[in-house]
């Protein structure tokens, strides 16, 4: 018996009757022998790790474009949170962490340089229309390793693309990863809102403090216990109606006060226009991007859904730096 065939076996006779096991998956678009060591979520969770689009996260925008600060989240430091929350959760309700893991690590893949400003500018230019939980299905189907993609197992591309609240995955692991990413969010960029002075703790209200917490560390204790509590010999994952009432209210209250805040998204308007300048730059001089995307152009692929796979993989800095290669004299650039 192969080491993956005893990691099996303890899937088996320890996880709920609910857990999505590793040798029940779907399976891959593409057959390939399995590792003699690793179940198959566990080495999807190593391909998205190990992914050029995982690493270009670290360089992408949350929430607050440019921060003066070195503790302000990026699109990296998001996916590692909702990682944690949701191991959290899969572990105590006995469902599979490696499943959890590999979509948390996964779903944001295809976020666009300057966060949701940048994704809602390539939703406007693209013929097709821009969705980041889309997009990030796309990278590990059919843009990463060079076009060849990552192969990944059904649940897991499944729960990347329904990981948006509007979204309803199929598993259980799935489900947790979508709440966690709400959990995250929504108190990390608390979080950052103070750190940045747009907001104090006291400003939430009070009734909804009262009810989650008055800190961010009793925040995401009461909600991970709520789902747990909830959850916990059922196959559902769900919070009390009290408590997830409350969070729905707190990211209201966070729309309008954080995320539309002049502070967090005063130059939003400004990446949007650098953005748009390179898509019509590069709908004109298509030759200029990398030869990956070439490729899928001569393939058949719509030059705009190319350009605009090129520009939603580029980091905020490399945008930046395309925009004043192309754009300002070499003279007034600021090295």
């Amino acid at each position: 018996m192969t080491i993956r065939e005893q990691m099996e076996l303890r899937e088996r006779e320890y996880l709920s009757p609910f857990a999505s096991l590793s040798e029940s998956s779907r399976g891959r678009d593409v057959p390939e022998p399995q590792c003699d060591i690793r179940p198959v979520y566990q080495r999807d969770r190593d391909r998205i790790l190990h992914s050029k689009s995982f690493r270009r996260l670290k360089d992408k925008t949350q929430v607050f474009l440019s921060p003066r600060g070195d503790h302000y989240r990026t699109r990296l430091t998001h996916v590692l949170e909702v990682s944690q929350n949701a191991r959290t959760i899969a572990k105590a309700l006995r469902l599979n962490e490696d499943l959890v893991e590999a979509i948390a690590l996964g779903h944001d893949l295809g976020h666009t340089p300057f966060g949701h400003a940048g994704e809602r500018m390539l939703d406007e230019l693209c013929e097709g229309g821009f969705r980041h939980n889309i997009q990030s299905v796309r990278i590990v189907e059919r843009l990463e390793k060079d076009g060849r993609g990552l192969n990944l197992t059904w649940e897991v591309r499944d729960g990347i693309l329904n990981h948006k609240t509007s979204g309803a995955p199929s598993t259980l692991e799935g489900r947790i990863v979508r709440l966690s990413d709400k959990i995250a969010y929504i108190n990390h960029d608390i979080d950052d809102a103070i750190r940045a002075h747009v907001m104090k703790e006291e400003d939430i209200p009070v009734d909804l403090r009262e009810i989650l917490g008055g800190s961010v560390r009793e925040r995401l204790n009461t909600l991970i216990h709520d789902i747990i509590t909830n959850s916990q010999d059922q196959n559902a994952i769900r919070m009390s109606e009290e408590v997830g009432a409350a969070m729905d209210e707190l990211r209201r209250f966070m729309f309008q006060h954080v995320y539309t805040n002049p502070v967090a998204k005063g130059e939003e308007n400004k990446a949007k226009a650098l953005l748009e300048r390179l898509f019509e730059y590069y709908m004109v001089h298509i030759d200029e991007i990398s030869h990956t995307y070439l490729e899928l152009l001569e393939e058949g692929e719509p030059r705009d859904r190319v350009i605009c796979d090129y520009i939603a993989g580029m980091t905020d800095q490399f945008a930046v730096a395309k925009y004043n290669e192309i754009f300002v004299p070499k003279q007034w650039q600021v090295y």
